[in-house]
């Protein structure tokens, strides 16, 4: 007897989304599907390209159809869903996810996080761009190995750089290497508007990482309210007075309605020549602090010399080719964060089915 589409339909209800937990129909996931015989094409959109879990369920969406008479099962996937609150002013509609990184004070490796999640997105296939928001201190140039490079205008808008697979922009391009950076309130909200967001050509994107100055002050709230955020990242050291600077950055994205969705727990350890731990600021002081206020940890990343030499050679490609356990910490990091993502966007997707 042939498979029917009300069949098809009840099975997949039996595959969860392993990170909310629902089933995908109920998550508005299954867009489409088509029975031709024993063979059924399923379309299923997912609410981030990084899914960590596409995989897993690939595999049940296959097992839960062959259950019930399917021979072959394709899988179409697509991640055209917008995610974060709804803009007030959208200036970025190319865009499907922006997601700030900051962070409550200085020297905390802000700039490293944000570097290193665009390329570990850039790795699982999706179109990322990363735009340097520290106005008062761009590291970028040097950490994407772009220093002396002049930017490209198309007419009056300025052309990302495309380096290491993403497209980026720091106001470090524009301005001599050696000038202080001397903005007045006022003036670094038209810089970030005017620079970043009006005068800039990005192209379309999966995840836009926009890395922004520490601090609580005009640029984070700025870039709050002119752009409908996913959420965002907050790193921290593991030591206790750093997390309470954390704490004010992570109140300051709440009381501006941004989703946090992690917290990065930077310089977590040393690990020494022969293999030892030395936790030099606490190991897990900012992972124990995310789960008091109930929020995720999205991992940690400890001090590994191979960051530091391929962050000041502006090749951070090489921490995901060189050293194992460094590519493992920021895989991890990139994949909760991947999925906090999803889990937002399902949040705020509505019910819309599509079934032929």
């Amino acid at each position: 007897m042939a498979l029917t589409q009300e069949q098809a339909m009840t099975a997949l209800r039996t595959v969860q989304d392993p990170e909310i937990p629902k089933d995908i129909v109920t998550l508005n996931m299954v867009k489409g599907v088509e029975i031709a015989g024993t063979l059924v094409r399923v379309k299923i959109e997912l609410t981030t390209p990084a899914c960590p879990l596409k995989d897993v369920i690939h595999k049940d969406v296959v097992a839960a159809l062959r259950k019930v008479g399917a021979e072959r099962v394709d899988v179409e996937w697509s991640a055209n869903t917008r995610g974060g609150a709804q803009p007030r002013e959208d200036l970025l509609p190319q865009v499907k996810n922006i997601i700030a990184v900051g962070a409550g004070k200085g020297g905390v490796g802000k700039s490293t996080v944000a570097v290193n999640i665009a390329i570990g997105l850039q790795r699982t296939g999706a179109s990322v761009g990363l735009m340097d928001g520290d106005i008062y201190g761009p590291s970028m140039p040097t950490m994407l190995g772009i220093r002396g490079l002049q930017p490209r205008f198309e007419e009056t808008m300025l052309v990302p750089f495309f380096v290491h697979g993403i497209h980026a922009m720091t106001i470090g391009a524009l301005v001599p290497e050696d000038q202080p950076l001397i903005w007045r309130g006022p003036m670094a909200h038209g810089a970030f508007k005017q620079l970043f967001v009006e005068k800039t050509r990005w192209p379309e994107l999966d995840y836009l990482i926009v890395d922004l100055p520490p601090g609580t002050g005009d640029v984070p709230l700025t870039l709050c309210q002119l752009m409908p955020l996913t959420g965002a990242v907050v790193v921290a050291t593991p030591q206790q007075v750093a997390w309470d600077d954390c704490l004010r950055a992570v109140k300051m994205f709440q009381q501006l309605n941004t989703p946090v969705l992690g917290i990065v727990e930077n310089m977590s350890y040393l690990e020494a020549h022969d293999g030892s731990i030395v936790d030099i600021f606490g190991r897990g002081g900012a992972e124990r602090q995310a789960k008091g206020l109930n929020l995720p940890f999205l991992g940690a990343l400890p001090m590994y010399p191979e960051l530091r030499v391929n962050s000041d050679a502006g090749q951070p490609i090489k921490n995901f080719d060189g050293n194992p356990r460094l590519r493992e910490a920021l895989e991890t990091i990139v994949s909760n964060l991947a999925g906090q993502v999803s889990i937002r966007n399902l949040h705020s997707a509505g019910p819309e089915l599509s079934v032929v």
